[in-house]
């Protein structure tokens, strides 16, 4: 009886030449997935000299407003369709720093608070990128426009950005290279 019962206890514990090969896939499957998941940190372009931090969130629902003033003749439209997340963020680069090429699901209103930046973005095929100075700012129209901010000064840059997103959706999308032949 011992017998009958180890032996029931070994086939309990041994695996089928199917079982072993269902273990294998999965922890192949696990492995390529985390690989991708480190290649894609390691094959973005990086940030560097950049300290972010979000000075506040809210959410939105649809919404349209409109204003205007005369004189001057002058008129404002903004408008979102669906949930929208709102970020404020302050970000601070070195001289010499930089965002990193990436993109943002909505449009973003940036104000430069002091220092200087330049805008390169992939609509540039020339690679000039527009310079901003404190008190300037610009939109950023987000979608699949790509772009990366670098200060080029020699002191700390600020901007403070005003973000539009669709709700749920990431705020910064990291391109996963240098979408153009840019040098920055």
């Amino acid at each position: 009886m011992k017998s009958r019962s180890n032996g029931s206890l070994l086939s309990r514990h041994r695996s089928t030449p199917r079982a072993l090969r269902s273990k294998w896939i999965l922890a192949l499957v696990v492995a390529a997935a985390g690989s991708a998941a480190y290649a894609g940190n390691v094959l973005a372009t990086p940030s560097s000299g950049l300290s972010t931090t979000t000075l506040a969130e809210s959410q939105f629902s649809s919404f349209f407003a409109q204003g205007h003033a005369f004189p001057p003749a002058w008129g404002a439209l903004m408008a979102a369709y669906g949930n929208t997340d709102v970020y404020v963020v302050d970000n601070k680069i070195d001289p010499g720093g930089t965002t990193g090429w990436h993109s943002h699901p909505g449009p973003s209103l940036i104000l430069v608070v002091s220092g200087e930046v330049t805008n390169y973005t992939t609509e540039d095929r020339n690679c000039a990128g527009h310079t901003y100075t404190a008190g300037q700012g610009f939109v950023d129209a987000g979608g699949k426009d790509e772009h990366t901010l670098r200060n080029n000064g020699t002191a700390e840059a600020e901007t403070i950005a005003v973000q539009l997103i669709p709700h749920g959706q990431p705020r910064k999308i990291d391109a996963p290279t240098n979408p153009t032949d840019c040098p920055v």
